[in-house]
């Protein structure tokens, strides 16, 4: 039985509020952690398949043209080595041809230089390895394929664009205006597992054992990749090392396993590299960003410019979209705002960790910053003088807003020394001292979200979705909304995720993932609490469970009679979408030191202050903020995609040269959580948290550097020779 929810208006019942459980919140342990933690949890690469076979991608050495032959003999002659697979649907980003056409018939198109365009399948992974150094590939090369933004007319995005009064005319009559220009770099996701699947068939039936985020969108992109049914295909996907955007789509691993194991007979794993990953799997695009803000003689925003330069590929409908949070987060009646995108030949631009804040908010907090000193004003009040009653753009309410407590509360925890600043005020001994703060928005997505919720008549609860953890607590948080609602320990709870038989979730990302399937896991168990409440003649707002029990004395099990209880609740994000600007709002703020020689930069303690509706779990949110602030960290100081101008090729594809941040980066950080109930939000007061921790907290160290040196550095990531080159004289 279905029960379906529809969220055409604020839910104010906070129902949650009311149970006697009283887990909902609270700083529980991974339900998964000691599985994780002694090595139990079977991830993608992981599963024990019988005569499975090895698979090693073959990726390109041109950036545009086209494969023209490539020759197997010496390949398939080596020990161990059973297929070389050529197919065009192999690449799922450049797919060309159908399903029926012979693969050696068509030319295999190159995009950019380290594309898949091949597969060797031996009976080791060593073997396969050493093959795939044996392939003789001909190329037809096409010459000139852009590969800097800065030297290609950008497409303007027009559903980005917006024109309100006159921004230029404002400039010229304010009393106080900044026009800066930021830079920042490409970034990679960089999680910790690789791209892995297994896939087996059992006749026509497909079986993909991989790490993703999203099997909901997922099986059917692979339904279409293979031209197959969705009904014909399962996905497993139970633990997922990481994901930060990496893995929303399918990808090549997947697409090319199951080509192979059809072709075979024979299940096969195929495994990328850390260098295949940072080489074919989306990286965020690079951005140059101009920001225009001018204020009258008291520092309140009279114009507000935001423009911004991204890059794909030729095709690719993605775009940076570095202007979300600039829409609504600050007021100026004169607004232009503007998104281009220029088609160049890197690997495919996607969405990576907070996509569109994580780099457009540091870039308009610097600016923020820069106009704090040109009015002579503190930070923290130009951003308070300046958050508007209402969306400045389409004139929508906010569903809620605590940006305002969270600057304030940020500010008092951190010890925020208020009033215009100066730079270069702290020096001990090599090192100079600084401050610097930036607010912090996410917008806030929902998306529908299915799950099935069977009380068993041995009084515990089972929880079913395809819905991923990723990492971010999914499979405690679930329990905890299912224990709340039903009266039951979460140790009572069982959680099953990840398995496309399963009831369709929303999938991980967008940080839209605990309050989409939480409202799902919601709805059914409301439902499940009316048939309860029934069969005890009591109105279901009078049903009290906690420990198993109903508060007259029954016990659940008693009230199953040996029999399962099942509802499958159905959320739909509704009309109220239309009504409201939703978002999550913070402020960070960093203490920074800069060596006066050298011009590195490190952070010496930093604090977030988050308003995100409900928290569900104290500790998974809060390993959420700190994962955010983490990031931010990378953003500001070390993170930089570097590829080579002649070829487009990434010279610095693995962890060994793309630095994120690592135990010496980052110091002790604090959190602080501003609770609220966001009615508008979801069913149950919750918004994402995933992404809003990083989401402007560069910035906050951009600008503690400037307080600290006097370098006011205007690309990320500020890199002790941009610092250097930056500092006065």
């Amino acid at each position: 039985m279905t029960v379906h929810f529809k969220q055409d208006k604020p839910d104010e019942s906070n129902r949650l509020d009311d149970m006697r459980q009283g887990v909902i919140g609270k700083a529980l342990p991974r339900v998964e952690g000691l599985a994780k933690v002694t090595g139990t949890a079977t991830y993608a690469a992981e599963y024990s398949i019988d005569n499975c076979a090895e698979g090693v991608l073959v990726t390109s050495t041109i950036t545009r043209g086209e494969v023209t032959s490539i020759d197997r003999d010496a390949a398939l002659a080596m020990p161990g080595v059973i297929a070389v697979i050529d197919d065009p649907r192999l690449t799922t980003r450049a797919a060309q041809g159908t399903a029926d056409e012979a693969p050696q018939q068509k030319p295999k198109t190159v995009c950019y230089w380290g594309q898949p365009i091949a597969l060797v399948v031996a009976e080791t992974f060593e073997q396969a390895r050493d093959a795939t150094k044996h392939l003789a590939i001909e190329y037809r090369v096409e010459e000139g394929a852009p590969l800097d933004p800065n030297t290609v007319e950008p497409e303007e995005q027009e559903d980005e664009t917006v024109h309100q009064g006159d921004l230029a005319h404002a400039m010229s009559e304010a009393t106080h205006s900044v026009d800066v220009t930021y830079t920042t770099r490409g970034h990679a996701s960089a999680a910790m597992e690789p791209h892995a699947a297994i896939a087996q068939w059992d006749g026509d039936k497909l079986t993909v054992y991989a790490s993703l985020q999203m099997l909901n969108y997922n099986i059917s992109e692979l339904a279409d990749a293979l031209d197959m049914e969705e009904g014909d295909i399962r996905l497993v996907s139970r633990f997922v090392g990481g994901g930060f955007g990496s893995k929303l789509g399918i990808s090549e691993e997947a697409v090319a396993a199951s080509i192979a194991a059809k072709e075979l007979g024979r299940p096969v794993r195929v495994v990328m590299s850390r260098q295949q990953v940072f080489q074919c799997i989306m990286r965020r695009s690079e951005t140059t960003q101009r920001l225009r803000l001018c204020t009258d003689a008291n520092g309140t925003l009279t114009g507000f410019g935001h423009e911004a330069l991204v890059s794909n590929l030729p095709g690719e409908e993605f775009a940076e979209p570095v202007l979300q949070s600039s829409h609504f987060l600050y007021g100026g009646e004169n607004r232009e705002l503007m998104l281009k995108v220029a088609r160049i030949h890197r690997m495919t631009a996607g969405s990576v960790r907070a996509p569109g804040e994580a780099v457009g908010m540091p870039a308009l907090e610097a600016a923020m910053d820069v106009l704090a000193e040109e009015v002579g004003i503190d930070p923290v009040e130009l951003r308070l003088k300046n958050i508007p009653e209402k969306n400045p753009e389409e004139g929508l309410p906010f569903s809620s807003h605590k940006l305002a407590e969270c600057l304030r509360q940020g500010a008092e925890a951190f010890g925020w020394d208020r009033g215009p600043r100066k730079p270069r005020q702290t020096r001990e001994g090599e090192w100079w001292v600084g401050t610097g703060m930036a607010s912090a928005a996410r917008v806030h997505n929902v998306s529908e979200a299915k799950a099935r919720v069977t009380l068993k008549p041995d009084g515990t609860a089972l929880v079913e979705t395809d819905m991923t953890d990723i990492g971010t607590g999914t499979y405690t948080i679930l329990s905890q909304i299912a224990g709340e609602m039903l009266g039951l320990s979460p140790d009572r709870v069982l959680v099953d995720l990840g398995d496309t038989r399963h009831p369709r979730g929303p999938g991980s990302g967008g940080s839209w993932g605990a309050a989409s399937i939480g409202s799902a896991v919601y709805v059914a168990c409301q439902a499940i609490r009316e048939e309860l409440a029934s069969r005890l003649d009591v109105e279901e707002a009078e049903l009290d469970l906690s420990d198993g029990k109903a508060g007259s004395g029954e016990s659940i099990v008693d009230l199953l009679d040996g029999k399962d209880l099942a509802r499958e609740g159905y959320y739909e994000p509704g009309d109220i979408a239309d009504d409201y600007t939703a978002s999550g709002f913070g402020a960070f703020f960093a203490q920074v030191r800069v060596n006066r020689f050298t011009g590195e930069a490190r952070v010496d303690r930093m604090l977030g202050a988050f308003g995100f509706g409900r928290v569900l779990n104290h500790k998974t949110a809060r390993s959420q903020c700190l994962g955010g602030i983490t990031w931010s960290i990378g953003v500001a100081l070390t993170e930089a995609l570097e590829f080579d101008p002649r070829d487009g090729h990434l010279v610095n594809p693995d962890l060994a040269e793309y630095h994120v941040p690592v135990h010496r980066d980052v110091p002790d950080l604090d959190v602080i959580m501003v609770e609220e109930r966001d009615p508008a939000a979801s069913p149950i007061q919750a918004k994402g948290i995933g992404e809003l921790g990083m989401c402007g907290g560069a910035a906050a160290i951009a600008n503690a550097i400037y307080n600290a040196s006097g370098a006011r550095v205007f690309d990320f990531p500020m890199t002790p020779d941009r610092v250097l080159a930056a500092m006065p004289d």
